[in-house]
């Protein structure tokens, strides 16, 4: 696993978490795992002695520092959790926006990523029968790292992560009931459907939303998790 700490002002040995290197299985040169619902990704995450990812630490892994978590609950209390998210969201991507960076570096390439493959033909977005993976081995794409240390955060499978509307929500503060899906990165058609930003701190809107521990929570062809595990107590 990679450390997940603020090189600016802590050492790796700081680090209070830490973030899979590659996504599920976390083993470099086999193939994510895909059609995951968000509610087994947190639950297979459990079984590896580990936890889904907050939000904020899969951004710190990808932009190359673990900031402090800013989900704004104040905007999120009291109102539906869509509008919760929406607002949420609004403010982190206006905070974060002048200043977009990608796992790789300050500029979207082509290339770079696990994100040269295609759909299967006759894949209508969604249906099991129709829609490959399609994806590449972990680490097909060395250049593909972030500077903690993280391969395939852009391109492969896109993937679960939590998003939580207060604080009695954050895996990071050791919730098991968690809060909403988050989903992160880009998956593996993005050098020819950039089908949305993917820059490493990009909050997604209230896609497929449900709570990650819904039994119906979402899954596809193009969408994995990796994990993450508190090392040491805040």
């Amino acid at each position: 696993m990679a450390p997940l700490y603020n090189p600016a002002v802590e050492k790796a040995e700081d680090a209070k978490a830490c973030i899979d290197q590659f996504e599920f299985p976390d083993i470099p040169c086999v193939y994510p795992v895909i059609w995951v619902r968000a509610r087994e990704a947190a639950l297979l995450c459990r079984a590896m002695g580990k936890r889904l990812c907050d939000a904020h630490e899969w951004e710190g892994a990808c932009a190359g520092a673990l900031l402090p978590p800013d989900y704004r609950f104040d905007l999120a209390k009291g109102v539906p959790a869509d509008v919760g998210v929406a607002r949420m969201r609004d403010a982190h991507n206006r905070l974060y926006g002048a200043h977009q960076n990608w796992a790789y570096g300050s500029h979207y390439e082509k290339g770079v990523c696990a994100t040269s493959s295609f759909k299967t033909p006759g894949c209508n977005g969604g249906s099991w029968t129709g829609c490959g993976s399609n994806t590449f081995p972990a680490g097909s794409f060395p250049g593909c790292r972030s500077s903690l240390g993280a391969y395939d955060l852009h391109g492969n499978a896109a993937e679960h992560m939590n998003l939580p509307l207060n604080e009695g929500q954050m895996a990071s503060r050791g919730s098991v009931e968690l809060g909403y899906t988050e989903m992160k990165g880009s998956w593996f058609i993005f050098d020819t459907i950039y089908a949305h930003p993917d820059w490493c701190r990009w909050r997604a809107p209230f896609w497929h939303g449900s709570r990650v521990m819904d039994a119906h929570s979402h899954e596809n062809y193009h969408l994995g998790f990796r994990c993450c595990k508190t090392i040491k107590g805040e």
